[in-house]
């Protein structure tokens, strides 16, 4: 269904020169990798070799929460003026135990200026290892989809869907991908921005 609608827009759907801003933590920022092999950069080079108009935007920074990226966000959307927003955030709150409720409200804001900026906004979903509770991981995985749902945003709903468990794409310090994963990490992600950049 997804590859019938992407075709029914054709390469004329792709005319409008549009702007991605990519608000991310460290598996966006090239965190351990040589510089131009995260999935941000690939999304680049896809983007050209698709010979998609775009111009990518990374904003992401290794360590950054819900709330930095809040903090951000406004004046990132007043420089650039994006019209997709992608949101890759949350990792490093659940990492820090931070409460739960702190961190939806904040997807929300976000999520919410990004609207008000006429922004379209991709939210991309994370997981966290079990260790931290089945309750804690759960409910931490469900604010994604619960937030998509009740803003009506593209969600990617994984981003490390079929790298999280293969242990031999990780960094020594098994929390950070290895380079050789990043092109299936922007796999995850290029069905559902896609989808955006047809709009």
């Amino acid at each position: 269904m997804l590859a019938m609608t992407i075709g029914l827009f054709g390469t004329a759907a792709y005319s409008a020169s549009k702007t991605v801003l990519v608000l991310g933590d460290s598996l966006s920022a090239e965190y351990g990798l040589a510089r131009g092999t995260g999935w941000v950069a690939l999304l680049e080079e896809r983007l050209k070799q698709k010979r998609i108009d775009a111009a990518v935007i990374n904003a992401s920074i290794s360590g950054e929460t819900t709330s930095g990226g809040k903090a951000r966000l406004g004046s990132l959307l007043s420089k650039h003026h994006p019209d997709i927003v992608v949101i890759e955030l949350g990792g490093n709150d659940a990492l820090r135990g931070l409460a739960l409720d702190a961190s939806e409200a904040n997807f929300r804001d976000m999520i919410a200026m990004s609207r008000a900026a006429k922004a379209k906004v991709l939210l991309v979903g994370m997981q966290i290892p079990p260790n931290y509770g089945r309750d804690y991981t759960e409910k931490f995985f469900s604010i994604y989809p619960k937030l998509a749902k009740e803003s009506k945003s593209e969600l990617v709903p994984f981003l490390l869907d079929g790298v999280a468990d293969k242990p031999g794409l990780f960094q020594p310090d098994r929390i950070h991908l290895l380079a050789q994963a990043h092109p299936r990490i922007l796999d995850n992600v290029w069905p559902h921005l896609q989808i955006l950049l047809s709009k």
